[in-house]
């Protein structure tokens, strides 16, 4: 809840929601001026959360036996519906591609609607000249509830603009406030839980392999996006990558 107050002399105080303040000429700046501020507590606050931690949590495992490093791979989203693998992988593959790394996505080539024998899988990711295959499966959907609980911050008039500081400053009006309340509800929270495998495809081994956790995903392909930042990040680091 949000309030202005303002002390019209010393002995009378005046405390009115934003509900029950009337059109008057001289409160429309303020009223101006507490919407630009709102506007950008809101900017801040939205710029805070882009720019903060990614919501992807990846924990990985390289194949201590295999040193095979991949320049082409086939990216796979093994999931029940088409309409969840297929801006998957083409997010995914875009990422990829850009970064340096060829990639294709698995619905290019392989019909998600035949059963193929392990020959028939091996001769098509040939035919791509992909040297890696990775895949992803679908291992569950958690929520979480949080309550954040209410803060109260107090704001000076001055602090918008010059219209502000005339307020405070003039002595007919005297210094005025503004209180915002913020907080007090519950919020949920939903992590959806996957499995990478990266297998190479010259000697048939796992290269790789990771769970990987996106929290509040809103769209597949930007989710796809964060977690393929997320695994060539640790592919980077576990010396998997090899460019022609």
């Amino acid at each position: 809840m949000i309030t202005n107050c303002r002390r019209m002399n010393p002995g009378r105080k005046h405390s009115l929601s934003l509900s029950e303040i009337k059109p008057q000429p001289l409160n429309l700046p303020i009223m101006k001026n507490q919407s630009f501020f709102l506007l950008g507590m809101l900017a801040i606050a939205m710029a805070f959360l882009f720019s903060g931690c990614s919501p992807v949590t990846l924990s990985s495992w390289k194949n201590p036996k295999v040193n095979e490093q991949i320049s082409r791979v086939v990216v796979w989203g093994m999931f029940n519906k088409l309409e969840y693998e297929k801006p998957f992988e083409d997010a995914m593959v875009s990422y990829l591609n850009y970064k340096g790394l060829k990639a294709i996505p698995a619905l290019s080539f392989i019909n998600p609607n035949v059963k193929y024998e392990y020959s028939d899988l091996e001769r098509m990711v040939d035919s791509v000249g992909a040297d890696g295959i990775l895949i992803f499966s679908y291992k569950g959907t958690q929520k979480e509830k949080n309550y954040v609980p209410p803060t109260t911050t107090v704001y000076p008039d001055y602090y918008y603009n010059y219209y502000g500081y005339y307020n405070w400053y003039y002595p007919y009006y005297g210094p005025g406030y503004n209180v915002v309340t913020s907080g007090g509800y519950w919020t949920t929270t939903t992590i959806v839980n996957l499995t990478a495998n990266l297998y190479g495809n010259v000697h048939d081994e796992m290269i790789w392999t990771a769970q990987v956790s996106i929290t509040d995903p809103n769209y597949i392909d930007q989710a796809s996006t964060e977690i393929a930042r997320s695994v060539y990040q640790d592919w980077l680091k576990n010396n998997i990558l090899k460019y022609k």
